[in-house]
C-alpha cells in the first residue's frame, strides 16, 4: 500500500511542479531532491509492502516511508492552501506574505527530505537491506484498446444442497417454518413490501418501522408467501422482523442465510439447519478450471504440463470455494507457464505458513500480487457499509476524485478506472450486483471476508478508519473517514486530522452546525460525500476548501449552493439530486474542472461579476464534462451546449418554460457526437419535447430516453442512432403501432415503452423483428388489447414484463413458451387472459398483487 502512495504524491507533485511553476520556482530544488528520494523508495516499496505484515523491521521502514509521504503531501496542500486564502485578501500585503510562506514551505521541505535520508540510512543499518529493488516495468498501467467482457463463472457443487433446501421449503408442516445483515429493519421491510406492490411513493417516505411492519403482516395473512433473508447475524434482528411474518398454517416459508448456526436454532427451534459443506477434490477442480481457462463452460482443459502444479495449489484452498475463484483470478491473469505457476505456488506455500488460515492466506496472497493501481481501488470498496450494492458510477468518480487513476495516453480518467474496476472483477476481489443494459457492471459488492481483509490493511496503512458511530474519537492521522449508522450527533463529538482528505457518511443524522464546523477544522478536504444527511444548509465557507474534488449533497434537505461555491476550482464532482434546490449560481461555471454536474435546480441569470477573459461565464467553458444532468434554462439553448464535444451523458428536465425557447438546442445536440446517453424528460406531464434531429451521426449513443409530448412519432429508421442498445420512450400522443418501426432497428438489446393515455389497441412484432432484443416492457397501455409476436421475432428475449394494461385480453402462446424467457411479469390484465394463463399453468408467472 505504501507504494500506492508514493506512487500517487509523485504524480501528483509532477503535476503541481508544471501547474504552479511561477509560484514554486524558489522551492524547485528542495522538491526535486525529494521526488528523486522517494522515486529510490519506491522502488523497494512493492516486496516490502507483501512481507511487512510478518517482519516487524519491514514494517517500521515501510510505515515510516508512507508517514513522510503524507507529511510531504500535507505540506504542499497546507502551502497552497494558504496562498489562495491570501490572494483573496489585500493584494498590498500578498508580496510580503508570499515570501514568507514560500520560505517557510522551503524550510518544511528540507526537514522531510533529511526524515528521508536517515530513513534510508535506518535501512542498512538495521538490515532491512536484504529487500530487492522491484522492476518497474510491470507497474505501468497496462494500455487496453478494448476491455474485455465481465466472465461470470457457473456455480460447481452446491447440486445436493440446493435439492436439499428446496424439499426443505416445498415439504413438511403447514405452520410457518424457518431455514437458516448488516440490516436496518425499516430497509428490511419496506424492501419487502415494495416487492409485493402494497405501497404508494408517499408512503414508502412517510411510514416508521412499525407502519410498515403492521402494514406488510396484514398483507401476507392472507397469502402464502417465501420470504429469503441473506446474512442474518443476531437474535435481535429476527425479535423485531418474526412479529411482521404471520403463520396462517398455509405453508409459508421464511429462509435464513447466516455464518452463525445458532440463528436458526433461534428463530425456529423445531427446524434443522442445512450446512452448506466444502467442494471435494473434484469440484474444487472443475470450479479453478472454468475461473482460469474457459469460464461459464464446462469443457475447460487444463494443459498437461501444468495440472500437478494446479492441482496442488487447488489442495491450498481447503474447497472453499471464495479461495478458489479469488486464486483462479490471480493465476488467470498469469502466464501460462509452469515457472509462473511454480512462483505462485511457492508464494501461497509462504503466505501459508504464516497463519493457520488458509482462506485468508490465499486472500493475502491475492491482494500482495495485485499491481499498485488496483490496491487502493480494491481497498476503497472497504469504506462502504457490510453487504451494500455500490454504485459503480459512484464508485468511479470517487477513485477519480481521490487520484488513484493515472494517466493512460489520451484516455479518459473513467475509462481507464473502468478497467480496473472489471479488473478486480475478473480477479474475483469484487462481485458484480447488476449489470447495465450494455453488459457493464453498474454495481458491485465485497464478500465478507475480503471486506474484513480491507478494513484489516487499510486500518494496518492508515488509508482509511471507519465507525459505526460518529460518536466515537478518531485518531488524529486518519486521512479518509467513513462513518456508518451514525445517530445524531453534534461537532463537539467530531474529532477530526488536521490532514483528513475524504469524510464520506452513511446513514448519519447531523446537527446543523457540523459542517461548519467541518470546514474551519480541516482545510485540506478532496472528498465531502454527505448523500442522504439530514442537512438543511451549506455555509458560504465551503468556498475555502479548494482541494475538494468530490462533493455529494444527494438526497439531503438543502434549498440552496452558496454563491462562494465557484471558488472550489478543483471541483470535479458535484451531485445534488433529489434535494430542494430549485436556484443555482451561475458561479458554476466557473469551475472548469467539472466532469459530473448533477441536479434539480435551474441556473440563476448571469451576474454581472461573473466574467473571464473571453467574455460573460456560460455551460461552454465546462470542457472537460463527462455527464450534465439539469433543468433547461438559457444554458442549453444557445451555441454554449454544442461546444461540449467530451460529453458522454445528458439529462435535461424539460420544463414548460424550455419548450417555448428551445432554440439552438437540437443543433448543439446534433454537435455532440461523443454522447453515450441521452435523456430528456418533462417536470410535469405533456409538456412537448423540443424538436430533436435526427442521430445519424451520433454512433456512440446506446441509449435513449425520451418522455413527453412530440410533435409525431419518429417512425423512421433514420432519425435513430445506428447503434442504439437501449431505448425508453414515453409519448403520450402515439396512435400508431411503434413496434413497425422499432422491430427494424438492428442492435436493440433493451426496449421499455410508456403511454399514458395512448390509443394503440394492438401491437405485431413481425417475423425477423427485434432479433438483438433481450427487454421488453410495456407499461401503462390503457386501451391496448392484443400483443402478437410472430414467429421469427424476439428470439432473444429473457425479459419480459406487463404493467397496467387493463384491456389486454390476448398474448401470443408462443411468447410465453420462449426457451430463453428467464423472468416474466404480469400486472393488472383483464380477468379474460389471466383466467386463462392460470389455466394453462405457466407457474414461473409474477402475476402482481
Amino acid at each position: 500500500m505504501a507504494e500506492s502512495i508514493v506512487t500517487f504524491f509523485l504524480e501528483k507533485l509532477t503535476d503541481l511542479l508544471s501547474q504552479e511553476a511561477f509560484l514554486l520556482s524558489r522551492v524547485e530544488e528542495q522538491v526535486k531532491l525529494l521526488s528523486n528520494e522517494l522515486e529510490w523508495m519506491r522502488l523497494f516499496l512493492k516486496d516490502a509492502d507483501a512481507k511487512r505484515r510478518y517482519d516487524p523491521r519491514i514494517k517500521l521502514w515501510v510505515s515510516q516511508i508512507r508517514d513522510v509521504t503524507y507529511d510531504a503531501e500535507d505540506v504542499i496542500d497546507r502551502f497552497m492552501f494558504e496562498m489562495n486564502r491570501q490572494q483573496q485578501g489585500s493584494l498590498k500585503c500578498l508580496k510580503f506574505l508570499k515570501l514568507r510562506f514560500v520560505h517557510k514551505l522551503k524550510s518544511r521541505i528540507r526537514e522531510i527530505n533529511i526524515k528521508i535520508e536517515k530513513i534510508m540510512a535506518n535501512k542498512s543499518r538495521y538490515g532491512v537491506e536484504t529487500l530487492p529493488a522491484a522492476s518497474s516495468s510491470n507497474e505501468v498501467v497496462p494500455h487496453k484498446e478494448k476491455r474485455a467482457p465481465i466472465v461470470e463463472v457457473n456455480v460447481v457443487g452446491i447440486q445436493e444442497d440446493a435439492k436439499s433446501v428446496k424439499q426443505n421449503l416445498l415439504n413438511g408442516e403447514m405452520r410457518r417454518a424457518v431455514g437458516v445483515h448488516q440490516y436496518t429493519i425499516r430497509e428490511l421491510l419496506l424492501g419487502v413490501a415494495v416487492c409485493v406492490r402494497i405501497l404508494s411513493e408517499k408512503e414508502r417516505s412517510k411510514m416508521n418501522e412499525s407502519e410498515l411492519g403492521n402494514r406488510l403482516r396484514d398483507y401476507l395473512t392472507t397469502k402464502k408467501y417465501l420470504i429469503v433473508m441473506d446474512d442474518m447475524w443476531r437474535n435481535e434482528a429476527w425479535d423485531r422482523l418474526g412479529l411482521y411474518f404471520p403463520d396462517s398454517v398455509n405453508g409459508s416459508r421464511v429462509l435464513i442465510t447466516s455464518r452463525n448456526k445458532e440463528i436458526g436454532f433461534y428463530a425456529d427451534p423445531q427446524a434443522i439447519p442445512h450446512e452448506l459443506s466444502f467442494l471435494t477434490e473434484e469440484e474444487s477442480w472443475e470450479l479453478f478450471l472454468k475461473k482460469i481457462f474457459l469460464a461459464g463452460s464446462a469443457n475447460a482443459v487444463c494443459p498437461r504440463e501444468l495440472e500437478e502444479l494446479g492441482k496442488k495449489i487447488v489442495a491450498n484452498c481447503g474447497g472453499l470455494p471464495l479461495a478458489i475463484v479469488v486464486l483462479g483470478g490471480l493465476l488467470s491473469r498469469k502466464e501460462k507457464t509452469p515457472l509462473s505457476w511454480q512462483k505462485v505456488l511457492d508464494s501461497l506455500t509462504w503466505h501459508l505458513n504464516q497463519g493457520p488460515d488458509s482462506c485468508l492466506g490465499v486472500l493475502a496472497l491475492s491482494y500482495n500480487d495485485m499491481p499498485y493501481y488496483l490496491k487502493s481501488c480494491f481497498l476503497y470498496c472497504g469504506l462502504f457499509p457490510e453487504d451494500s450494492e455500490i454504485w459503480t458510477e459512484k464508485l468511479i468518480r470517487l477513485w477519480v476524485a481521490e487520484g488513484f487513476i493515472q494517466r493512460r495516453g489520451e484516455e479518459i480518467a473513467e475509462d481507464i478506472a473502468e478497467d480496473h474496476l472489471q479488473e478486480l472483477v475478473h480477479r474475483s476481489m469484487i462481485q458484480v450486483a447488476d449489470k447495465s443494459f450494455d453488459g457493464r457492471v453498474m454495481s458491485c459488492r465485497m464478500h465478507d471476508l475480503l471486506r474484513d481483509l480491507a478494513i484489516s490493511e487499510a486500518k494496518d496503512t492508515k488509508f482509511f478508519e471507519g465507525y459505526e458511530s460518529i460518536d466515537s474519537t478518531s485518531p488524529v492521522s486518519v486521512r479518509r473517514l467513513t462513518i456508518h449508522q451514525g445517530k445524531k450527533t453534534n461537532s463537539k463529538h467530531l474529532h477530526t486530522s488536521r490532514s483528513l482528505r475524504s469524510f464520506i457518511c452513511f446513514s448519519v443524522c447531523f446537527q446543523k452546525n457540523i459542517l461548519r464546523s467541518l470546514h474551519r477544522r480541516v482545510k485540506l478536504l478532496t472528498v465531502l460525500d454527505l448523500e442522504g444527511m439530514t442537512i438543511n444548509t451549506i455555509p458560504e465557507g465551503i468556498g475555502e476548501l479548494i482541494h475538494l474534488k468530490y462533493l455529494c449533497l444527494k438526497r439531503t434537505r438543502i434549498k440552496r449552493l452558496p454563491s462562494s461555491i465557484g471558488r472550489l476550482t478543483n471541483l470535479q464532482t458535484l451531485d445534488f439530486r433529489s434535494t430542494s434546490i430549485e436556484i443555482i449560481p451561475s458561479t458554476i461555471w466557473k469551475l472548469h474542472h467539472l466532469r459530473y454536474l448533477h441536479g434539480h435546480g435551474l441556473v440563476s441569470s448571469q451576474s454581472v461579476i461573473d466574467k473571464c477573459r473571453n467574455g460573460p461565464l456560460s455551460v461552454d467553458h465546462l470542457t472537460n464534462l463527462q455527464s450534465l444532468g439539469l433543468r433547461a434554462g438559457s444554458w442549453c439553448c444557445g451555441e454554449g451546449l454544442g461546444k461540449l464535444t467530451e460529453l458522454r451523458e445528458l439529462t435535461v428536465a424539460w420544463t414548460e418554460i424550455a419548450q417555448t425557447k428551445n432554440q439552438g438546442f437540437s443543433e448543439s445536440v446534433k454537435k455532440l457526437t461523443a454522447l453515450q446517453s441521452l435523456c430528456l424528460c418533462p417536470t410535469v406531464e405533456r409538456v412537448n419535447m423540443p424538436h430533436l434531429m435526427p442521430f445519424s451521426d451520433h454512433t456512440y449513443l446506446y441509449h435513449l430516453n425520451l418522455r413527453g409530448r412530440l410533435e409525431r412519432f419518429p417512425d423512421e429508421i433514420e432519425f435513430y442512432p445506428p447503434n442504439l442498445i437501449s431505448l425508453e420512450l414515453q409519448c403520450w400522443n402515439i396512435e400508431q403501432d411503434p413496434m413497425v418501426t422499432l422491430g427494424k432497428l438492428p442492435n436493440l438489446r433493451f426496449l421499455i415503452l410508456f403511454h399514458c393515455s395512448s390509443m394503440v389497441k394492438k401491437m405485431v412484432c413481425t417475423s425477423g423483428g427485434f432479433q438483438q432484443l433481450e427487454t421488453l416492457q410495456l407499461w401503462n397501455f390503457k386501451e391496448l388489447k392484443e400483443l402478437i409476436v410472430e414467429e421469427g421475432a424476439m428470439p432473444d428475449l429473457k425479459d419480459l414484463v406487463i404493467d397496467t394494461c387493463p384491456k389486454m385480453k390476448r398474448l401470443s402462446h408462443g411468447l410465453l413458451q420462449r426457451k430463453n424467457l428467464q423472468h416474466l411479469k404480469l400486472y393488472d390484465l383483464s380477468p379474460k387472459l389471466r383466467d386463462e394463463l392460470s389455466r394453462k399453468k405457466f407457474t414461473a408467472v409474477d402475476y402482481g398483487v
